[in-house]
């Protein structure tokens, strides 16, 4: 069985743009989720999943800098470049990470991993953990079925293909540590007020030449709950994002 990291990223941003390659610290947020994402011990691969737009050539530098591989597919249609990713490489699971989620939790991406190992279900994430910090596990037979069924081209919200319709076996993780089981904490970039949220959290907690880990940044903002209040405003903007996005869809087997 071979498993990857999908660092699913564009750089298409309208409610806060450029912000992949926004600074913090000397580094572009890409940058910052790509050293994260290699701090995940489980995953045999860490693959950068974008676009054939040239606008996200840029990206592609980024992936090369960085060593990690990079694969370049749909514009709109996450769920398809998800596949071409993973027969491309040969991955028989995946867990993904939005491009805007800094603090995607490393510990629970091999947890994810493991917990495939164990159950072989179809989709898999955490619950419990803060806004941002979940990642995605996804099989690429199940993968494979929803792209062959879905009757929608833009999936830029797709879960529901995968826990609403009743098709494929769901595992959720229970985050049972108090410390992390947060869910009230928004740490996902889409607004100014996230910007200035990761801002802090970076410039009290990220140590030259290190990265922190998920937990570190759960200590500090416990210790410090002010700053989980910086951008506590933008996530009524962001339910309000979610309303608008369209039901999936998918077609009766033949």
């Amino acid at each position: 069985m071979k498993t990857a990291i999908f660092l699913s990223i564009r750089e298409k941003a309208t409610r806060l743009p450029k912000k992949v390659l926004r600074l913090i610290g000397g580094r572009t947020t890409c940058e910052h989720l790509i050293a994260r994402l290699s701090l995940a011990k489980e995953p045999d691969l860490l693959v950068m999943a974008t676009s054939t737009h040239p606008d996200d050539d840029v990206l592609v530098r980024i992936a090369r800098s960085a060593g990690i591989a990079c694969f370049r597919g749909s514009e709109e249609d996450k769920l398809n470049r998800y596949l071409r990713a993973a027969e491309h490489y040969g991955i028989d699971f995946m867990v993904i990470v939005d491009g805007d989620d800094l603090f995607c939790s490393e510990e629970h991406i091999d947890q994810t991993i493991e917990a495939f190992r164990q159950t072989g279900a179809d989709y898999i994430s955490q619950y419990g953990l803060p806004l941002g910090a979940a990642s995605f596990g996804v099989r690429t037979e199940a993968l494979r079925t929803v792209c062959r069924l879905k009757q929608e081209q833009d999936t830029e919200v797709w879960g529901g293909y995968f826990t609403d319709t009743g098709r494929f076996r769901v595992h959720m993780i229970q985050v049972t540590d108090a410390l992390l089981n947060r869910p009230n904490i928004r740490m996902t970039l889409d607004y100014e007020e996230d910007f200035r949220f990761f801002e802090t959290v970076f410039g009290a907690v990220a140590v030259e030449g290190s990265v922190p880990r998920f937990r570190d940044v759960m200590m500090f903002l416990a210790a410090h709950p002010e700053v989980t209040a910086i951008n506590q405003a933008a996530q009524v903007k962001y339910e309000q994002h979610l309303k608008r996005s369209t039901a999936v869809r998918m077609a009766k087997e033949p």
